[in-house]
């Protein structure tokens, strides 16, 4: 099965929509193996997946390999004292991730996870936070990554997974 064809590519704005293949079982399992199968051969201890739809692919990852699942929040939502990092989205707005202190304990070895990255900055601010909390960023995950300059450093640094 070709999910890839699945993802919705005719919006009207920048990004494409992922959900119709999230909706899919057979696809969305096939997805999710997938994406672990190309760390199958990497050590981790937690998935560690980026608001919002990082956690629909983190939270179903964690589950099949059975690790815990850690999410990075956007600016704001954590009821919680928290360490932030600012970026510039791929639109150009400003914004904010932000993880809780005591999420990552030194060591760690974590399996970053997002739907899409576009321009990377979203990707850079997590593995920034994780790494600023003493864990180690394993790899990352994705459906897809746009080509350009930060997504090239973050291959560069990161065992960086794009399936479609």
């Amino acid at each position: 099965m070709n999910y890839c064809q699945l993802i919705d590519t005719d919006t009207p704005g920048p990004r494409c929509d992922v959900t119709p293949l999230f909706a899919n079982y057979e696809a969305f399992s096939a997805l999710i193996r997938d994406l672990l199968g190309r760390f199958a051969a990497v050590e981790f201890d937690c998935v560690v997946g980026i608001d919002a739809l990082g956690f629909v692919l983190g939270a179903a990852m964690a589950l099949q390999a059975r690790r815990g699942f850690v999410p990075i929040r956007k600016g704001g939502k954590l009821p919680v004292e928290c360490d932030g990092v600012d970026f510039i989205d791929y639109t150009g707005k400003n914004k904010r991730l932000e993880l809780r202190l005591d999420a990552i304990r030194p060591g760690t070895r974590a399996l970053l996870v997002d739907e899409w990255i576009e321009t990377g900055a979203q990707a850079k601010a997590a593995a920034e936070l994780i790494e600023r909390q003493g864990g180690v960023v394993v790899g990352i995950a994705t459906i897809n990554m746009d080509e350009n300059q930060m997504t090239r450093e973050l291959r560069e640094k990161y065992n960086c997974q794009a399936i479609c």
